[in-house]
């Protein structure tokens, strides 16, 4: 998942260290998160929303890879 968590933590001049330790994760967690690599439980995804006052959705970016065009069925809506 494409997230901006990595420039927040920078406009902070937080290390990811810092983000770490207010997160109660470890700092690989965070380095993880901030490449794309591992996608946050909503727990912390809430924590880091909280931390930065902002909302998940505008830190975290959701995208599909996956071919989702049985959702535009009418059928199943």
């Amino acid at each position: 998942m494409k997230n901006h968590v990595r420039d927040l933590r920078k406009a902070k001049q937080w290390t990811q260290d810092d983000l770490a330790k207010k997160l109660l994760v470890s700092r690989q967690t965070v380095n993880a998160i901030e490449n794309g690599k591992f996608d946050p439980s909503i727990v912390t995804a809430f924590k880091i929303a909280e931390i930065f006052g902002q909302s998940i959705e505008s830190i975290f970016v959701f995208r599909d890879d996956h071919n989702n065009d049985h959702l535009d069925d009418p059928q199943l809506t």
